[in-house]
């Protein structure tokens, strides 16, 4: 992810084409060393295509991607429903008794 960020910065800097070294430089500049063998990947695979085509892509990728709880069976959120209940319980149960505790001492703050 790390070069294909450092490859729209450079496309953003003006470069339309970026080469390996001015990758590299971008990554240097914030103390990354660049893998050689990654590096060429990244740039072999977005050579001659432009940043439009690419976000084109990767919002059609992205946008077949399921995402969320809509798939979930409603079996699986009842028991979940109900630990968050019992948790609850037992923080208001705490609350009370911290309330009782305070009360049983016989004075106030402001008394």
């Amino acid at each position: 992810m790390r070069y294909v960020a450092a490859y729209l910065l450079a496309v953003l800097g003006g470069k339309a084409a970026p080469a390996a070294a001015d990758v590299e430089k971008i990554l240097s500049s914030v103390g990354i060393e660049a893998d050689g063998e990654k590096l060429k990947k990244v740039i072999s695979e977005l050579n001659g295509k432009t940043v439009e085509e690419l976000i084109a892509q990767g919002r059609e990728k992205l946008s077949s991607m399921p995402v969320g709880g809509a798939a979930a069976p409603a079996a699986a959120a009842a028991p979940a429903a109900a630990a968050a209940e019992k948790k609850e319980d037992k923080k208001e149960a705490k609350k009370e008794e911290s309330e009782d505790e305070d009360e049983d001492m016989g004075f106030g703050l402001f008394d």
